[in-house]
């Protein structure tokens, strides 16, 4: 496929880096293994366990969501998503990828009638109170996301948010809100019922990390203008490939491999590093479902592990002044994975200036330029690195490198012998959260918690 999102594996090979790399032989001494992964992944995909597998042939709902797009659009200016973590990373990902890089400075005509996006993933006072300064909440459509339906941060947002609202619309206030949950429970759930709001469904099988394709990231880049069902084809394309329990012919499994193996070289840290800002999101985004998903204390017996690769973003050219001085004569202890775009949608020429050598040349070749030099200098230095290519940053080949990094975590999963689809550390600071604010259930843990913390919080231990 000339169009194919492509993993180069070349600068991880002892043949180019020396001894600190891995071998083939390293890799096809895994195929067991990995056949192994890949009959478990597809054997769970069978049994519905694995909801994310099924997402890229969904497109019959990715038509229902762009006609209801199409028809709410003209009615609102801003699209704003109410969510955090797997509810807005994929968002902000796929927005950065695909629309204009100052999408909500361009005037309607230059958005094609498409909605301005904001995404306001934390619960920052500040940061909110900001928001409510540069949206006019009667020209605003608000997607409320949360899986469970009882997010903390998602749920403070949404009432806050509501609140004004209503102040501003007055009783028709639920016409401007989108929910987006799980089908049958939660507290959101309970709201579509009693407001009359409407709603859109995360499939029960769907962890948040994994939700991007379906109405969790759809909705928003939808009605942004963003061609879904393209992104949900190149995910076909990507698991058409990915079929193949060729360690060697399966770039999903290849890359699972390279990072299990590098992790147990004493190489625990997975750099991200994209040339190119509309990829930088994905970055982001990667973090989350690497972590999330990697980290965890025990494997799938109950026996103590304590593993996981920690995922770092980077940004090309950006971080060559600033991260890349540590990459390259730093400890030995990453791996760098490159993004890598081949053809970029804009040209822009560098004019001719006192016979400077940039002159007639473009940001296109400097920046192309960089990348080369700095995955040269890695590779001279003895620093693995790869690079993931993508030949445009199109909602197909966006689809291809997303799915293509959500089936690596699965494979990863398998290799490390984790459950790769849980996040019980993340649920422990929920429930702790949940006490201290004086959630009903929680009330006889708060004053241990207080008590715990007042220990640290002594004058005593600041300086």
């Amino acid at each position: 496929m000339s169009d194919a999102v492509k993993l180069n594996y070349a600068n991880s090979l002892t043949e180019f880096v020396g001894d600190q790399g891995i071998t083939i032989e390293e890799l096809k001494a895994l195929q067991q293994k990995i056949s192994k992964a890949h009959e478990s992944i597809h054997r769970q995909k069978k049994e519905g366990k694995l909801g994310f597998m099924e997402l890229p042939y969904k497109i019959e709902a990715a038509k229902k969501i762009k006609a209801a797009a199409k028809k709410a659009a003209p009615k609102f200016e801003n699209f704003v998503v109410i969510g955090i973590g797997g509810s807005a990373l994929g968002n902000i990902a796929l927005q950065q990828a695909l629309r204009h890089p100052y999408w909500n400075l361009l005037e309607k005509k230059g958005r094609k009638g498409f909605l301005k996006l904001f995404v306001p993933d934390n619960v920052d006072p500040d940061f909110i109170s900001g928001l409510t300064d540069v949206i006019d909440p009667k020209k605003t459509l608000f997607n409320v996301i949360s899986k469970s339906g009882s997010t903390a941060e998602c749920l403070a947002n949404y009432f806050i948010l509501k609140k004004i609202l209503q102040k501003k619309v007055g009783k028709k206030y639920n016409e401007h809100i989108l929910v987006t949950t799980d089908a049958a429970k939660g507290y959101l759930r309970e709201a579509v019922v009693k407001e009359n709001l409407v709603s859109f469904e995360v499939p029960s099988n769907v962890g948040g990390r994994f939700s991007v394709m379906t109405p969790v990231g759809l909705l928003s880049a939808a009605f942004t203008g963003i061609d879904i069902e393209k992104l949900l084809i190149g995910a076909q394309q990507m698991d058409n490939r990915c079929f193949n329990d060729d360690i060697m012919q399966n770039p999903a499994a290849l890359y699972a491999a390279i990072q299990y193996l590098f992790y147990w070289k004493k190489r625990p840290l997975s750099v991200m590093m994209p040339y190119s800002n509309a990829l930088y999101g994905v970055a982001d985004w990667y973090r989350q479902l690497w972590a999330e998903s990697l980290g965890k204390k025990t494997d799938r017996n109950g026996d103590a592990v304590f593993v996981g690769p920690t995922p770092i973003k980077a940004l090309g050219a950006t971080d060559q002044h600033s991260q890349v001085q540590l990459y390259i004569e730093g400890p030995q202890d990453k791996v760098i994975t490159f993004l890598s775009v081949e053809k970029f949608g804009k040209t822009v020429k560098v004019p001719a200036y006192d016979k400077h050598y940039l002159g007639g040349r473009s940001l296109n070749e400097l920046l192309k330029a960089e990348e080369k030099a700095t995955r040269l200098a890695l590779t001279k230095e003895g620093r693995p690195n790869l690079t993931i290519s993508l030949p445009e940053v199109t909602p197909e080949a966006m689809g291809q490198l997303l799915y293509m990094l959500e089936l690596a975590t699965a494979y990863a999963g398998e290799l490390f012998d984790i459950n790769a689809f849980d996040q019980p550390g993340v649920e422990l600071g929920k429930q702790l959260t949940y006490a201290l604010m004086g959630r009903a259930g929680y009330e006889d843990k708060k004053s241990e918690l207080e008590t715990e913390l007042a220990k640290s919080e002594k004058q005593d231990y600041t300086a």
